[in-house]
């Protein structure tokens, strides 16, 4: 699993690429994405295969914001990305959620230094 971020160019989206590896999606015939972006709907975004047997898709997201988010493999599986920025226990299970963060790199540079300037 990967996650790969681009932000445009006025700093006010960000376009993250998901994508489930071959390997990952373990014979997988669909795999869906949930997450707070989409009132976590196990059926608005779709991943699509690709010539290699890997899954992806492309989201863009407003900057400035951590999204939770997981995987539902074959309308029955949920799992996480193993390369989300990091992850938080989820509110309604005993499980954790992934999160992306769309936060560019120089802001959370900035916060790190005004928070130990005080």
């Amino acid at each position: 699993m990967a996650l790969s971020k681009k932000f445009s160019s006025d700093g006010k989206t960000c376009t993250v690429k998901f994508t489930v590896s071959k390997e990952a999606a373990n014979g997988a015939k669909s795999i869906s994405i949930a997450g707070d972006w989409n009132s976590w709907s196990s059926t608005s975004d779709q991943l699509k295969e690709g010539k290699k047997g890997d899954f992806s898709i492309s989201i863009t997201l407003e900057t400035g914001k951590e999204y939770q988010f997981r995987y539902l493999f074959d309308g029955s599986r949920w799992d996480n990305d193993w390369a989300a920025d990091k992850y938080i226990p989820a509110p309604f299970s005993s499980t954790d959620n992934s999160v992306v963060v769309c936060i560019p790199e120089e802001k959370k540079t900035t916060k790190k230094a005004s928070k130990k300037e005080n």
